[in-house]
């Protein structure tokens, strides 16, 4: 679990409650094994529920007072966050970080907390994610994209294989950056990785030859150790790759290319799992290769084939 999420929320809250809340992000990191982001997410989110409910009420609400929370609290929460600015999706994830400690409450025998679930979730609006089109996501691994650059070439060279990572395999920044350097194997000694990604679950992903090979030639070019339990990507000195520095990349290439700003190393895992299923590919089987709890959030892909369908139609057919 990070420090901020181990950080007791007394100056908002009576003893008895702040016990309840690291007992909770406790249970959080222990039991549900939710990443490092989210438990934090879910902190922060209760702590700026509790300094509502101190100013609120006039005084740091106890886990009796907590107990008896009302929808019209609850209400009152949301209604001072969204005019805050805060956006639907952050809203509801912060009701659903709420939600679960309500119930961790109830499962403790601490009180009901149907206030909580009472509360409909704000609507959140839909936006479908921006892939980037075959070629240019292709061309990312480009050589030539990259001459005049006065950076190292292993530095490039492994530029490249992360990206070709991401687009190949659907990866997320940070399951790409979290391999080791024995999860992938050599060129013609395996096709495949196991990837740890959210919530510390695994998955194998297949890769492609010619990516394997892109790792293998930044291995054969990196001038620092790569043990086998070590990083596979590592930064200029020797340690982790920051995802930021991926993301500057990608900046650079995206101007290289022509692309909007909505070309992202996350806009690459779109990418792969839209152009697989344009080819056929079977939604299940997408769902498994990027990780995806539900089938329900792999779903969002069908929306972006049934638009770039239409957009044939609309240009192609006599009647359009």
């Amino acid at each position: 679990m990070s420090q901020s999420a181990e950080q007791p929320h007394a100056a908002h809250c009576a003893d008895d409650l702040a016990a309840e809340t690291v007992r909770w992000l406790r249970h959080l990191a222990s039991e549900r094994r939710l990443s490092p982001k989210t438990q934090d997410a879910y902190g922060r989110d209760l702590r700026q529920f509790l300094a509502f409910l101190t100013a609120h009420h006039g005084a740091p609400p106890s886990l009796k007072r907590f107990a008896a929370l009302e929808i019209a609290d609850v209400r009152a929460f949301m209604a001072a966050r969204r005019a805050a600015g805060v956006e639907g999706r952050s809203l509801m994830r912060a009701l659903a970080g709420l939600r679960s400690f309500g119930r961790f409450l109830e499962r403790e025998g601490k009180g009901k907390l149907g206030a909580l679930a009472a509360v409909r979730a704000p609507k959140i609006r839909k936006s479908l994610p921006k892939p980037i089109a075959p070629a240019p996501a292709k061309q990312l691994t480009a050589p030539e994209l990259r001459a005049g650059e006065d950076r190292d070439p292993w530095i490039w060279t492994r530029d490249a294989a992360v990206m070709a990572l991401l687009y190949g395999s659907g990866l997320r920044i940070s399951e790409a950056l979290g391999l080791r350097r024995h999860d992938v194997p050599a060129p013609g000694e395996g096709d495949v990785i196991v990837v740890t990604g959210k919530g510390n679950k695994t998955r194998m992903v297949p890769v492609l030859r010619n990516v394997l090979a892109l790792i293998a030639d930044y291995v054969a070019q990196c001038p620092h150790m790569l043990p086998p339990d070590g990083p596979l990507f590592v930064g200029a000195r020797g340690g982790p790759l920051s995802p930021r520095i991926i993301q500057l990349t990608m900046e650079r290439l995206r101007g290289a290319l022509g692309l909007p700003d909505s070309a992202t190393p996350h806009a690459l895992r779109h990418s792969f799992a839209t152009h697989l299923l344009s080819r056929g590919g079977d939604l299940r089987a997408i769902q498994e290769l990027l990780g995806h709890a539900s089938l329900s959030t792999t779903q969002v892909y069908t929306g972006i084939d049934a638009e770039r369908l239409l957009s044939v139609y609309d240009s192609a057919h006599p009647r359009a």
